[in-house]
């Protein structure tokens, strides 16, 4: 596994300074075009609440984009932060490989 120092770019900063800024779309009208409370689209652009796959459809349906676009962006943080956070990491070391004959 490769490991970078940069930490990637977060959903909630490509959600907000990729699409609501330019757009000029507020979080509450966001919420309302997905369905959703304002509070789920708040959690997301403040990076508290991780993208599912239901939430990366609506994602997408609204901006014209794929739901593997934000799975992705969700991912990267996701496998960034468990290879870089210490608890985590000296966890998932004790995993032990199958050895294969």
């Amino acid at each position: 596994m490769i490991l970078t120092n940069r930490k990637p770019t977060t959903v909630g900063e490509v959600l907000t300074q990729e699409f609501l800024e330019p757009l000029g779309l507020s979080q509450t009208k966001l919420a309302e075009r997905m369905g959703v409370s304002p509070r789920l689209v708040n959690e997301l652009c403040r990076n508290k609440r991780a993208v599912t796959a239901d939430t990366a459809l609506m994602l997408g349906r609204v901006f014209g984009n794929s739901a593997q676009f934000w799975l992705n962006l969700q991912q990267k943080s996701d496998l960034w932060e468990a290879t870089h956070d210490a608890k985590r990491r000296e966890r998932i070391e004790k995993a032990k490989p199958l050895e294969v004959a």
